[in-house]
């Protein structure tokens, strides 16, 4: 039945490279000219994207649409798991909430989806030349086999080979590829017709000998060793270096993101790291705020227990001390909601919690209800009267949202947005609230610093009042940005792998 063709890449592990290479791929396919998709089952992450149809899907399968010059499709991750807890999660189907489970409930309810993800599948294989399907984790997690839907599970409804990768940099390369083989079935081992080993560093002369002894012992071909590249491409999750370093340390402007223990939408913050103007931090657990220029409070999966966090760990009085000494503070979605005066949650949609006090910075109040709004927009910033903002008046915005509360201003507070187009149909609502000292704002628009031009005028502002000028030589577009990243990532990997073979394995 399936006309097109397709290749898995399963992992290890966890970050070990599939979300990247999987987007190599789609990459090098859409440069010789075949019609690619990406495809991941089930993804479990708190960066998410609404689609031009108000679905929601992994981030990591939108950059890997980007990367095959194709717009973002729901289809192209038919299951999202949304964390809400160690134990808990909210689980998307199609791109519209279905309900929280608990880790135990959602096992149970795994084979029921069978069937819809083999016919999301089919559809993709039978519009498109090729599919590159994304595994989770491992595929020898014995105790989840008999209703995997993600790895060998999928391989199986696909009937596709499989390509294993490694992270040799993590160290264990050839113990974690050999014992995840060897703990596969039979069957499963016979759909394994390639290994990529993967972020290499060193001479790969030193290495021969081992893949040699690895082809031996497991029968399959080393297909690729890829070397740790320079790349500039957004993490698919939270387990990501960017929180553990200062990112563009000469920054003349400094920005800390809170890293919130349920931080979603990190990606929002990415477009930082191209400025050369900007020092990027996340303060992570365990740290205290710095003098920045700015604060950002993120977005949150469990806004009232991201709120609770910040008040006990001390979070909280940092923010409110480098507020009162000149930072300007900054909410996106969830931190929109608690940089407000209070939350109020009386259907229990995040907590048993029904009202909570915020950290009062915003003259805003916010309640949740129980459905969700997901949705593209474009708008344009209406607000200038303050340092920060000044010119950004009538700057175009685009972005999206993703949001159970509803937030409302008190008399006298000003809206950050004017929102113009709501899913591509013409709209006049504003979104977000600027604070009546000027040095606080807040916004459920997901991608609005995406907008070079409004945060270049912004972050201007910032170096006037220091008596200082910008370093970026011309304003480039974020997404032009990304598309170079795009083809860096392509040409490593297309040099460093066997093309020819895996066409040969996929059949094409």
């Amino acid at each position: 039945m399936k006309t097109g063709k397709s290749i898995m890449l399963q992992g290890t592990a966890s970050s070990v490279g599939k979300s990247l290479l999987t987007a190599a791929l789609c990459r090098i396919f859409h440069q010789e000219g075949y019609k690619v998709v990406p495809f991941k089952s089930q993804n479990m992450a708190l960066n998410s994207f609404i689609t031009e149809e108000g679905l929601e899907m992994g981030r990591a399968q939108v950059f890997q649409a980007e990367a095959a010059g194709i717009k973002p499709s729901a289809s192209m991750n038919p299951i999202l798991l949304k964390p809400t807890g160690d134990k808990h999660a909210q689980v998307i189907i199609k791109g519209k909430v279905f309900k929280n489970m608990t880790a135990v409930e959602y096992h149970d309810f795994k084979p029921e989806l069978k069937s819809m993800v083999a016919e999301v599948y089919q559809e993709l294989v039978t519009s498109n030349d090729i599919v590159v399907i994304e595994g989770a984790g491992s595929p020898a997690e014995i105790n989840l086999r008999d209703k995997d839907i993600v790895n060998m599970g999928m391989a199986e409804i696909a009937d596709c080979p499989v390509i294993l990768i490694g992270d040799i940099d993590r160290g264990g390369v050839f113990a974690s590829l050999y014992g995840t083989i060897m703990l596969l079935t039979e069957e499963e081992r016979k759909r394994v017709k390639g290994i990529f080993i993967n972020k290499f560093r060193g001479d790969t002369k030193i290495l021969e000998p081992g893949l040699k002894m690895l082809e031996d012992l497991t029968g399959v071909p080393v297909l690729g060793v890829i070397p740790y590249g320079d790349l500039n491409i957004e993490d698919e999750d939270s387990v990501t270096e960017r929180f553990k370093k200062d990112i563009n340390k000469e920054g003349k402007v400094t920005i800390e993101v809170v890293q919130l223990p349920h931080i979603s939408n990190f990606t929002d913050f990415h477009v930082f790291e191209i400025l050369p103007d900007v020092n990027l931090r996340y303060v992570t657990r365990g740290e205290t705020i710095g003098n920045p220029d700015i604060v950002i409070i993120p977005g949150s999966k469990n806004t009232i227990a991201d709120l609770k966090y910040l008040r006990e760990s001390g979070l909280e009085k940092e923010i409110l001390r480098v507020h009162k000494e000149g930072s300007h503070i900054i909410g996106v979605c969830g931190g929109y909601q608690i940089l407000g005066e209070k939350i109020v949650d009386p259907l229990g949609v995040e907590s048993s919690l029904k009202e909570i006090k915020g950290l009062g910075l915003l003259e805003v109040e916010t309640t949740f209800e129980g459905e969700k709004v997901t949705t593209q927009i474009e708008g344009e910033i209406i607000f200038e009267d303050n340092e920060i903002l000044k010119e950004c008046k009538d700057t175009a915005i685009k972005g999206y949202e993703i949001h159970m509360g509803r937030t409302k201003l008190e008399e006298g507070v000003k809206p950050l947005l004017q929102i113009t187009q709501k899913l591509g149909q013409e709209v006049a609502y504003s979104d977000g609230a600027v604070s009546k000292d000027g040095r606080v704002f807040g916004t459920y628009i997901h991608g609005i610093f995406d907008e070079i031009s409004f945060t270049q005028k912004m972050i201007n502002n910032i170096l006037n009042k220091k008596g200082l000028t910008s370093e970026l030589k011309e304003e480039k577009s974020f997404q032009d940005f990304k598309e170079k990243e795009y083809d860096k990532l392509a040409k490593l990997v297309k040099e460093s792998i066997d093309l020819e073979k895996i066409y040969k394995i996929m059949e094409v």
